[in-house]
């Protein structure tokens, strides 16, 4: 793999959940990335041998799903094992960080308090402060959420970077650099609005209605994206520093 630049090997289970921003600021952070788009049939490698690095995306698709629901996320899950194996610089966004726990050996389950939808903040733990990616972020990040289902239990030996009061295991990380988001980081303005006309269950949960959310999402969308463009980037600087030492 000599004579390449760092290569991401990019997930997208829907294309309801583009990489969008997220993408942009990979690739300015110096990565290549190389998409595979479940919907349109791509197929995925059974390792990582010619990447670097791992993200997986969201879509509305259920970790719970079995493969005669859901067959394209059977590759998916192999993937992530294999990256937890290797310890493979990761980033699983949403369904991707369900997906995550399970293959690391936790569990996922219907929320037990509803659908999460909307901008919020999330609170970093302790851990976090010492932490190469999480450590300078602020203390209680602006997030986007979207999920119905959550992450009861997270892999055996996982170290849990973020909470909130509804659902606590937000954000953590399997081994050294193996990191699961519940939350979205990666969304637009119009992104959220699509989700919010698809989801009515979703809408229902919350104490707004279509338009605020997306205004409530407008509003911090700066905010948001100052903040977690220098975190990709910080991610980015695991994968090109893997690409170094397997060149």
């Amino acid at each position: 793999m000599s004579g390449r630049g760092a290569r991401l090997i990019v997930v997208v289970p829907s294309e309801s959940d583009p990489p969008a921003r997220l993408g942009e600021w990979l690739r300015a952070a110096g990565l290549t990335l190389d998409e595979r788009h479940l919907g349109r049939g791509d197929p995925l490698p059974a390792d990582l041998a010619e990447h670097d690095g791992l993200l997986v995306l969201g879509g509305p698709q259920s970790a719970l799903d079995g493969p005669e629901v859901s067959p394209e996320l059977s590759g998916v899950r192999d993937l992530l094992v294999r990256a937890v194996a290797d310890d493979a610089p990761t980033l699983a966004i949403c369904l991707g960080a369900q997906l995550l726990a399970q293959a690391g050996g936790g569990r996922v389950r219907p929320g037990a308090d509803g659908p999460e939808v909307g901008t919020g903040l999330v609170a970093k733990r302790d851990a976090a402060d010492r932490d190469p990616v999480f450590g300078p972020l602020p203390l209680s990040p602006d997030v986007l959420q979207w999920h119905h289902d959550e992450i009861s239990q997270l892999p055996a030996g996982a170290t849990l970077l973020a909470s909130n009061p509804r659902y606590g295991n937000q954000a953590y990380r399997v081994g050294a650099h193996v990191y699961g988001l519940q939350f979205h980081i990666e969304t637009t303005p119009e992104t959220v609005r699509a989700w919010a006309d698809e989801d009515p269950e979703g809408v229902a949960a919350t104490p707004f209605d279509v338009d605020t959310i997306c205004a409530r999402a407008a509003a911090v969308d700066a905010d948001l994206a100052e903040v977690w463009e220098a975190f990709a980037g910080r991610f980015a600087d695991l994968v090109r520093a893997r690409s170094r030492q397997v060149a």
